[in-house]
Protein backbone atom coordinates (compact mmCIF):
# COMPACT_ATOMS: atom_id res chain seq x y z
CA UNK A 1 0.00 0.00 0.00
CA UNK A 2 2.80 2.38 0.97
CA UNK A 3 4.68 1.55 -2.22
CA UNK A 4 1.58 2.24 -4.33
CA UNK A 5 1.03 5.58 -2.59
CA UNK A 6 4.66 6.53 -3.11
CA UNK A 7 4.37 5.65 -6.79
CA UNK A 8 1.29 7.88 -7.16
CA UNK A 9 3.03 10.80 -5.46
CA UNK A 10 6.08 10.49 -7.69
CA UNK A 11 3.90 10.30 -10.80
CA UNK A 12 1.93 13.38 -9.79
CA UNK A 13 5.11 15.32 -9.11
CA UNK A 14 6.35 14.45 -12.59
CA UNK A 15 3.16 15.77 -14.20
CA UNK A 16 2.59 18.96 -12.23
CA UNK A 17 4.92 21.76 -13.25
CA UNK A 18 6.21 23.96 -10.39
CA UNK A 19 4.83 26.93 -12.35
CA UNK A 20 1.31 25.68 -11.71
CA UNK A 21 1.73 26.09 -7.99
CA UNK A 22 3.88 29.20 -7.87
CA UNK A 23 3.68 30.71 -4.40
CA UNK A 24 1.99 34.07 -5.13
CA UNK A 25 -1.17 32.66 -6.68
CA UNK A 26 -4.33 32.05 -4.66
CA UNK A 27 -7.66 30.22 -4.98
CA UNK A 28 -9.02 32.87 -7.35
CA UNK A 29 -6.96 31.21 -10.07
CA UNK A 30 -8.84 28.26 -11.58
CA UNK A 31 -7.22 24.94 -12.49
CA UNK A 32 -7.61 25.81 -16.15
CA UNK A 33 -5.91 29.17 -15.62
CA UNK A 34 -3.07 27.51 -13.71
CA UNK A 35 -2.62 25.12 -16.63
CA UNK A 36 -2.41 28.11 -18.99
CA UNK A 37 0.35 29.62 -16.86
CA UNK A 38 2.07 26.25 -16.57
CA UNK A 39 2.31 26.10 -20.36
CA UNK A 40 4.09 29.45 -20.44
CA UNK A 41 1.21 31.30 -22.10
CA UNK A 42 0.00 34.77 -21.12
CA UNK A 43 -3.22 34.71 -19.09
CA UNK A 44 -5.58 37.68 -19.50
CA UNK A 45 -8.68 37.96 -17.34
CA UNK A 46 -11.16 40.56 -16.15
CA UNK A 47 -12.09 40.65 -12.47
CA UNK A 48 -14.85 42.48 -10.62
CA UNK A 49 -12.79 43.78 -7.69
CA UNK A 50 -9.33 43.74 -6.11
CA UNK A 51 -10.59 40.99 -3.77
CA UNK A 52 -10.80 38.74 -6.84
CA UNK A 53 -7.14 39.27 -7.73
CA UNK A 54 -5.18 36.10 -8.45
CA UNK A 55 -2.35 37.03 -6.08
CA UNK A 56 -2.34 37.68 -2.35
CA UNK A 57 -0.75 40.74 -0.78
CA UNK A 58 2.88 39.71 -0.22
CA UNK A 59 6.12 41.73 -0.06
CA UNK A 60 6.45 41.16 -3.83
CA UNK A 61 2.90 42.20 -4.73
CA UNK A 62 1.96 44.72 -2.03
CA UNK A 63 2.68 47.79 -4.18
CA UNK A 64 0.47 46.44 -6.95
CA UNK A 65 -2.43 45.45 -4.71
CA UNK A 66 -2.24 48.65 -2.65
CA UNK A 67 -2.31 50.80 -5.80
CA UNK A 68 -5.50 49.12 -7.03
CA UNK A 69 -7.15 49.26 -3.60
CA UNK A 70 -6.44 52.98 -3.41
CA UNK A 71 -7.76 53.53 -6.93
CA UNK A 72 -10.97 51.56 -6.34
CA UNK A 73 -11.61 51.01 -10.07
CA UNK A 74 -14.96 49.95 -11.46
CA UNK A 75 -13.25 47.60 -13.90
CA UNK A 76 -10.01 45.64 -13.49
CA UNK A 77 -7.94 43.42 -15.76
CA UNK A 78 -5.10 41.04 -14.89
CA UNK A 79 -2.33 39.95 -17.25
CA UNK A 80 -0.08 37.16 -15.91
CA UNK A 81 2.78 35.02 -17.17
CA UNK A 82 5.24 32.59 -15.54
CA UNK A 83 8.66 32.15 -17.13
CA UNK A 84 11.63 30.04 -16.06
CA UNK A 85 14.50 32.05 -14.59
CA UNK A 86 17.05 30.01 -16.51
CA UNK A 87 17.44 31.52 -19.93
CA UNK A 88 15.66 34.72 -18.85
CA UNK A 89 18.22 36.09 -16.40
CA UNK A 90 18.05 39.58 -17.97
CA UNK A 91 14.27 39.85 -17.83
CA UNK A 92 14.24 42.90 -15.53
CA UNK A 93 16.69 44.75 -17.79
CA UNK A 94 14.68 43.81 -20.87
CA UNK A 95 11.32 44.99 -19.57
CA UNK A 96 12.82 48.18 -18.17
CA UNK A 97 14.41 49.06 -21.52
CA UNK A 98 10.93 49.09 -23.07
CA UNK A 99 8.81 50.59 -20.30
CA UNK A 100 11.25 53.41 -19.48
CA UNK A 101 11.39 54.51 -23.13
CA UNK A 102 7.89 55.80 -23.93
CA UNK A 103 8.78 56.31 -27.60
CA UNK A 104 8.43 52.54 -27.90
CA UNK A 105 4.75 52.81 -26.90
CA UNK A 106 3.94 54.43 -30.25
CA UNK A 107 2.49 52.05 -32.80
CA UNK A 108 1.33 49.29 -30.44
CA UNK A 109 -1.49 47.64 -32.43
CA UNK A 110 -4.93 47.95 -30.85
CA UNK A 111 -8.05 46.17 -32.12
CA UNK A 112 -11.39 47.92 -31.69
CA UNK A 113 -14.22 45.47 -31.07
CA UNK A 114 -16.80 48.12 -31.98
CA UNK A 115 -15.40 49.04 -35.41
CA UNK A 116 -13.62 45.78 -36.18
CA UNK A 117 -10.51 47.72 -37.21
CA UNK A 118 -6.92 48.08 -36.01
CA UNK A 119 -5.54 51.33 -34.62
CA UNK A 120 -2.44 52.55 -32.81
CA UNK A 121 -2.86 52.29 -29.06
CA UNK A 122 -0.70 55.41 -28.66
CA UNK A 123 -0.22 57.64 -31.68
CA UNK A 124 2.40 59.80 -29.95
CA UNK A 125 4.42 59.66 -26.73
CA UNK A 126 6.84 62.18 -25.28
CA UNK A 127 8.92 62.31 -22.09
CA UNK A 128 8.87 65.83 -20.66
CA UNK A 129 10.72 65.23 -17.40
CA UNK A 130 12.78 62.64 -15.54
CA UNK A 131 13.81 62.30 -11.88
CA UNK A 132 16.09 59.55 -10.58
CA UNK A 133 16.69 58.76 -6.91
CA UNK A 134 18.56 55.55 -6.22
CA UNK A 135 16.68 52.70 -7.87
CA UNK A 136 13.55 54.84 -8.35
CA UNK A 137 12.72 56.76 -11.53
CA UNK A 138 9.79 59.09 -12.18
CA UNK A 139 8.91 60.10 -15.73
CA UNK A 140 6.60 62.92 -16.75
CA UNK A 141 5.06 62.15 -20.14
CA UNK A 142 2.48 63.28 -22.65
CA UNK A 143 0.69 60.40 -24.37
CA UNK A 144 -1.84 60.54 -27.18
CA UNK A 145 -4.55 57.91 -27.38
CA UNK A 146 -7.16 57.64 -30.11
CA UNK A 147 -10.64 58.64 -28.93
CA UNK A 148 -9.21 60.28 -25.77
CA UNK A 149 -6.58 62.60 -27.27
CA UNK A 150 -3.43 63.86 -25.53
CA UNK A 151 -3.02 63.71 -21.77
CA UNK A 152 -0.26 64.12 -19.21
CA UNK A 153 0.78 61.03 -17.29
CA UNK A 154 3.25 59.99 -14.63
CA UNK A 155 5.29 56.82 -14.70
CA UNK A 156 6.95 55.49 -11.54
CA UNK A 157 9.58 52.77 -11.80
CA UNK A 158 11.50 50.84 -9.16
CA UNK A 159 14.20 48.52 -10.48
CA UNK A 160 16.23 45.90 -8.62
CA UNK A 161 18.04 42.78 -9.80
CA UNK A 162 15.17 40.37 -9.14
CA UNK A 163 12.27 42.76 -8.62
CA UNK A 164 10.66 45.38 -10.84
CA UNK A 165 7.73 47.73 -10.35
CA UNK A 166 6.06 50.03 -12.89
CA UNK A 167 3.00 52.24 -12.54
CA UNK A 168 1.49 54.62 -15.06
CA UNK A 169 -1.38 56.98 -14.18
CA UNK A 170 -3.10 59.80 -16.00
CA UNK A 171 -2.65 63.33 -14.63
CA UNK A 172 -5.37 64.88 -16.80
CA UNK A 173 -9.04 64.07 -17.18
CA UNK A 174 -9.69 61.89 -20.21
CA UNK A 175 -12.45 63.08 -22.51
CA UNK A 176 -14.29 60.73 -24.86
CA UNK A 177 -14.21 62.24 -28.39
CA UNK A 178 -13.83 65.57 -26.56
CA UNK A 179 -17.55 65.40 -25.71
CA UNK A 180 -17.57 64.42 -22.04
CA UNK A 181 -15.22 63.42 -19.22
CA UNK A 182 -14.77 59.66 -19.16
CA UNK A 183 -12.11 59.27 -16.46
CA UNK A 184 -10.96 61.69 -13.77
CA UNK A 185 -7.38 62.60 -12.88
CA UNK A 186 -5.29 59.61 -11.72
CA UNK A 187 -8.28 57.31 -12.25
CA UNK A 188 -6.71 55.14 -14.97
CA UNK A 189 -3.70 53.12 -13.87
CA UNK A 190 -1.60 50.31 -15.28
CA UNK A 191 0.71 48.52 -12.84
CA UNK A 192 3.30 45.88 -13.74
CA UNK A 193 5.56 43.91 -11.44
CA UNK A 194 8.20 41.28 -12.15
CA UNK A 195 9.72 39.21 -9.35
CA UNK A 196 11.61 35.99 -8.74
CA UNK A 197 9.71 33.01 -7.34
CA UNK A 198 12.02 30.04 -6.92
CA UNK A 199 13.07 28.83 -10.36
CA UNK A 200 10.56 31.12 -12.07
CA UNK A 201 9.92 34.72 -12.93
CA UNK A 202 6.40 35.97 -12.21
CA UNK A 203 5.16 38.69 -14.56
CA UNK A 204 2.02 40.22 -13.11
CA UNK A 205 0.13 43.24 -14.38
CA UNK A 206 -3.12 44.71 -13.18
CA UNK A 207 -4.87 47.72 -14.62
CA UNK A 208 -8.01 49.55 -13.74
CA UNK A 209 -10.11 52.55 -14.61
CA UNK A 210 -12.70 54.30 -12.49
CA UNK A 211 -14.97 55.21 -15.38
CA UNK A 212 -17.44 58.06 -14.90
CA UNK A 213 -21.04 57.06 -15.55
CA UNK A 214 -23.29 59.21 -17.73
CA UNK A 215 -26.95 59.06 -16.63
CA UNK A 216 -29.36 57.44 -19.09
CA UNK A 217 -26.56 56.55 -21.55
CA UNK A 218 -25.86 52.90 -20.75
CA UNK A 219 -24.74 52.16 -24.31
CA UNK A 220 -22.09 54.89 -24.24
CA UNK A 221 -20.99 53.87 -20.75
CA UNK A 222 -20.47 50.28 -21.82
CA UNK A 223 -18.55 51.35 -24.92
CA UNK A 224 -16.19 53.54 -22.88
CA UNK A 225 -15.65 50.82 -20.27
CA UNK A 226 -14.81 48.20 -22.89
CA UNK A 227 -12.49 50.65 -24.62
CA UNK A 228 -10.48 51.36 -21.47
CA UNK A 229 -10.20 47.74 -20.39
CA UNK A 230 -9.16 46.53 -23.83
CA UNK A 231 -6.50 49.23 -23.98
CA UNK A 232 -5.04 48.20 -20.62
CA UNK A 233 -5.03 44.54 -21.66
CA UNK A 234 -3.46 45.38 -25.03
CA UNK A 235 -0.64 47.41 -23.50
CA UNK A 236 0.40 44.88 -20.87
CA UNK A 237 0.06 41.89 -23.19
CA UNK A 238 2.18 43.63 -25.83
CA UNK A 239 4.95 44.33 -23.31
CA UNK A 240 4.96 40.71 -22.11
CA UNK A 241 5.13 39.42 -25.67
CA UNK A 242 7.90 41.82 -26.71
CA UNK A 243 10.28 40.78 -23.93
Amino acid sequence: MKNNLRTLIIAAAAIISPALWANPFNKNLTDEERATLGSGKVLIKSISSVKKASVDRTPETEQVIDAMRKLGPTYIAEIIQVRPYEGNENLVENINSILSDVSQYVGIPYYSERTGEWYELYSSAETTGKKVSGNKTTLSTILEMSVFGKFRSQIDIEKRDTNYFYMMKNLDKLRYHDKFNAVGKEKMQSVITVFRDGDNWILYAIGGADVLKIPFMSGINERVEVSFMNRIKTFCNYIFEKI
